[in-house]
């Protein structure tokens, strides 16, 4: 499995292709001057996975009879269209052209497709003259008018990464069509064939070869020409593949699109900004502006000067990290290279200068998240921090995270920035934020092991053991407050004292609720809504009352209403709708299994039950149920849910 497998089908359609060439020139005694076979696309790169079609351009001139050459392509093509070959190794879908050399170079001037899949010619048979001269074409073509192409291209991929998604992030990504696929890496060959800006193809060879292998064995074990790797064929795959899991394969699918989403991002970068200085203008001298030790700034990019001591400035990554994301600007590629190349462990503890350049990194927002990016690619990161390998491209494989781990966590940590004038220490906020899934990627539960985990590695970057504690306390019960807001009754005394028991005071308390909403946020709509916000915030100011005031509210009573219903010992149902979710409160007659046989009907109705709360009166049971729909469920009403 691999490239040689993809070859050897490219060669065995080569070798059939010249020879029904040959037997319909022989057939219609056509001069073999004038007429010729070429392959183009996937095809002209030898690239052929199962369910690849054949990419061919019939080239000709215009001394051939239209008939005549009518007959000529019916007979080049109905074996293959019959499978007359028998041979597993050819496709059997044909997607040709029949075009003179003008008629191609006009097509691939109104038609990008069309323009990139001839960057990719050869020939298979016949006039290597002719090919030649369409390849040649188009080459010069696409290099003097690379302006409009490659702005062509660059929308034309916008258009497609918006309809197909992150190839990183996605459940069931399409890995031709994604971002970080496999069209992507076509088209980032055709960026360097325009000579416009350089690009360093040879980085992403080996998410090429994963990419690439994982579409062959899709193809093979779904036997269907699909390029969307489909839940329930994950695991089918990566048996295939030979990797220990399905986990083991979307990481390894994970990894290579982001690798090949870098050097995209780069490489636009760098082709918007070449020749310009801080100001957009375009100079005859590029202006280099010094903002840090040992930093500048070039091109709109950051950089590290020249001639530094490395070993003397091992603060330098984070520095250049934390710079470059506060300025907004990215990390160029060149100097994150130059980076891993001179990288130098830091002492244990950190110096002062490395931690605060992490909080400072951290706390840049969104900004951050192409810093990060650009020194995990370069095996930075981990070198700084080792606890964070084990979690890269660690897929989350449900619906309720739309990023991996490392990615969720780095997420978490922008929206706790946008957060940390809410709290009396920012810092303990986004360290928290940035690990608070530390222990994930085993079956121990990761909040006690990410609690574990946390207090070697913030001993290490030099806080102190009050600090530590605060941490440790953080990791450990980063979920305490979102749980308990929604599987809890609020108006239950226990409910307030279970909080305190944990949380020691008021700033620790402002500390969990902002990790709190930065962790749903970074979850996504479907885990944090805003309902859960209210319920959260609703909770936490109950806990700041009650430790202020040193005291736990009483527990209120039923609505004088509730109780009637309750007491009449009738079924009673309500709906009513709150910002996208709704909460149904249901009065009947308690009995042994009425949780159970209400959440049952609930679950036929296709709603997602968010929370529970249920309390007794005499004999009957007043329950409300917080629930969202699912995304092929009706909006629950009262009559339908008594009904049921």
């Amino acid at each position: 499995m691999g490239t040689r497998e993809r070859r050897a089908r490219s060669n065995e359609s080569d070798r059939y292709l010249r020879s029904l060439y040959h037997l319909a020139i022989e057939k219609f005694s056509i001069e073999e001057k004038g007429i010729a076979v070429a392959a183009v696309g996937g095809y002209g790169r030898g690239e052929l996975s199962p369910g690849s079609d054949l990419d061919i351009l019939i080239l000709h001139t215009d001394a051939h009879n239209e008939d005549l050459l009518s007959k000529f392509v019916n007979e080049l093509l109905y074996p293959i269209w019959d499978k007359a070959h028998q041979s597993e190794l050819i496709p059997t879908s044909v997607d040709h052209s029949v075009r003179t050399r003008t008629q191609t170079r006009d097509a691939a001037h109104d038609d990008l497709r069309v323009a990139l899949g001839l960057l990719d010619i050869r020939l298979v048979a016949g006039d290597a003259d002719l090919v030649a001269g369409v390849q040649s074409d188009a080459i010069d073509e696409w290099r003097r008018d690379s302006k409009r192409r490659l702005g062509q291209l660059r929308v034309s991929m916008q258009e497609r990464h918006e309809k197909a998604g992150e190839l990183a992030y996605l459940l069931e990504p399409d890995l031709k069509e994604a971002r970080g696929g496999l069209r992507d890496i076509n088209a980032l060959r055709a960026v360097a064939l325009s000579g416009a800006v350089e690009v360093p193809i040879e980085r992403i060879s080996h998410a090429e070869a994963a990419l690439n292998n994982a579409r062959e064995a899709l193809h093979i074990v779904s036997g269907r020409n699909r390029d969307q790797l489909l839940f329930q064929e994950q695991d089918k795959v990566a048996e295939f593949l030979k990797y220990s899991d399905a986990d083991a394969l979307m990481a390894e699918l994970a990894t290579s699109a982001r690798s090949v989403d870098y050097v995209i991002q780069s490489m636009w970068h760098r082709l918007d900004h070449r020749g310009k200085d801080g100001l957009g203008r375009f100079l005859r001298k590029p202006r280099v502006t010094s903002v840090a030790k040992n930093i500048s700034v070039l091109h709109q990019e950051v950089i590290i000067d020249h001639d530094i001591d490395f070993k003397s400035d091992p603060v330098l990554p984070l520095r250049a990290a934390a710079t470059a994301a506060q300025l907004g600007l990215p990390l160029s590629l060149d100097s994150c290279i130059q980076l891993a190349a001179n990288f130098h462990e830091l002492p244990n503890p950190w110096p002062r200068e490395a931690r605060e350049n992490l909080v400072a990194l951290i706390g840049a927002g969104s900004a951050m998240v192409q810093v990060w990016e650009a020194l995990d690619q370069e095996g930075i990161i981990t070198g700084l921090l080792p606890e964070w390998s084990p979690l890269r491209s660690l897929p989350q494989r449900n619906v309720l995270h739309r990023h991996t781990v490392d990615r969720h966590m780095v997420e978490t940590a922008v929206h706790a920035a946008a957060l940390t004038r809410a709290v009396h220490r920012p810092d303990l906020l986004l360290v928290a934020a940035l690990f608070h899934d530390l222990g994930k990627g085993t079956q121990a539960d990761h909040s006690v092991r990410g609690a574990e985990l946390i207090v070697p590695l913030v001993r290490r970057l030099g806080f102190p053991e009050s600090d530590v504690k605060t941490l440790e306390l953080l990791v450990a019960h980063h979920l305490l407050i979102s749980a308990t807001a929604t599987r809890r009754d609020l108006d239950d005394p226990a409910t307030v004292a279970s909080i305190i028991a944990v949380i020691p005071d008021v700033q620790t308390l402002e500390l969990l609720h902002a990790l709190s909403i930065a962790d749903g946020e970074a979850t996504g709509r479907t885990a944090w809504s805003p309902w859960k916000a209210s319920l959260v915030a609703d909770l936490v100011n109950r806990v700041r009352i009650a430790m202020s005031d040193n005291t736990i509210a009483p527990e209120p009573e039923l609505s004088a209403e509730q109780r009637a219903f309750a007491e009449i010992g009738a079924l009673r149902v309500d709906v009513l709708e709150h910002d996208g979710d709704y909460a149904i409160e249901i009065i009947a007659p308690d009995r042994p299994g009425l949780l159970s046989v209400v959440a049952g009907v609930l679950n036929l109705a296709r709603l997602d039950v968010r929370s529970a709360r249920t309390r007794s009166h005499g004999s009957a049971a007043v329950m409300r149920w917080i629930v969202s729909l699912d995304p092929f469920a009706s909006a629950p009403t009262a009559d339908k849910l008594r009904s049921d």
